[in-house]
């Protein structure tokens, strides 16, 4: 194992917040006999920093299809030609009704999110009319526009957005092969603008695209770095009509350890797990939450299906955790 004491090791994991890089490789690496030693572990740092709780959330596709960047997993990239929808921005009343459907669950927070690099001055309007109708009323807006500056970022925030969310999406090592028409530090600055705008910050990104050890562990890193407050996890699911229709790099085995080793490298942060747990973790996928999973994403996904909420909520109890309430 990588370590000589199971309780040392969650103890200076805990007080100091770091473990060095070839740690976490040697976690990537872990031998199946030493799973159940590293739940253990990793099960006791989630429960310091979040208890038994269980946060839930949900996102909108308020604008689907026809986005000009060619990351090769997305359904709504310019490369791929995935049988998806495709419609332009959503009315502030769509948007708000989507909402007020969630107002009586135990879901914390709505994202809405939109293809694109960006949105326009005209969307971005009725975005803030659906948060003027919403009045920091429950679950708490979040959005996923794409690339921000800083004074658009203000503008959300005091709209009442607390939280931003823009996934790195990989480690910067491993960008160029998955997109080319944006810039890995264009990513890194929308982050940094809207931690200025003194909002919270969900990013994270989406395994399976072929990334090595190295490269997650950079990738966890650079999330340590930006601070990220929330890392969204997402799990390829090769959609036919993509570029990465045909990649088949994940085992139910090494997912679990992707999980495990985010929530070392990032004791004190929320991991969220989202696209493809169920495809890709099997009958590992109960383990999610000992391996340091503190948070779901459910309902539907962008452009495919998802996992029901009442569903997940029943599953969560039955694991004995609770769906976190609204704070």
């Amino acid at each position: 194992m990588f370590y000589k004491s199971p309780e040392a090791f969650i103890q200076q994991v805990v007080s100091t917040k770091k473990t060095d890089p070839d740690t976490l490789k040697k976690i990537l690496n872990l031998e199946k006999k030493d799973l159940l030693s590293l739940l253990y572990i990793t099960d006791k740092i989630r429960n310091y920093f979040f208890g038994n709780r269980i946060g839930l959330c949900s996102i909108m596709n308020a604008k689907s299809g026809g986005c000009s960047e060619n990351c090769i997993f997305c359904t709504q990239s310019s490369v791929s030609k995935a049988d998806i929808k495709h419609y332009g921005f959503k009315s502030a009343e769509e948007i708000t009704s989507a909402s007020e459907k969630l107002s009586f669950l135990p879901v914390k927070r709505f994202g809405v999110v939109t293809s694109g690099r960006s949105l326009s001055e005209k969307d971005l309007e009725e975005f803030k009319k659906a948060l003027n109708k919403n009045n920091n009323k429950h679950p708490s807006f979040c959005a996923s526009l794409g690339i921000l500056d800083y004074k658009t970022l203000k503008e959300l925030k005091d709209h009442g957005i607390k939280r931003y969310h823009h996934n790195l999406e990989t480690s910067e090592s491993m960008f160029g092969k998955i997109c080319t028409t944006h810039s890995y530090k264009e990513r890194i600055d929308t982050v940094k603008s809207a931690k200025s705008a003194g909002l919270k910050v969900c990013s994270g990104g989406i395994f399976g695209l072929g990334e090595t050890d190295d490269q997650i562990v950079e990738m966890a890193l650079a999330l340590k770095d930006i601070d990220a407050d929330s890392v969204p996890v997402n799990f390829l699911v090769p959609v036919k009509g993509t570029p990465a229709e045909k990649f088949n790099y994940l085992t139910p085995y090494r997912s679990l350890l992707i999980i495990a080793m985010l929530r070392i490298a990032l004791p004190d942060k929320e991991i969220i797990i989202c696209g493809g747990r169920k495809e890709n973790l099997k009958e590992l996928y109960p383990f999610i939450f000992y391996a340091g999973a503190t948070n779901l994403m459910t309902g539907d996904y962008l452009t495919t299906s998802g996992e029901n909420i009442e569903a997940d909520i029943s599953w969560i109890k039955e694991l004995g955790f609770e769906p976190d309430l609204v704070k």
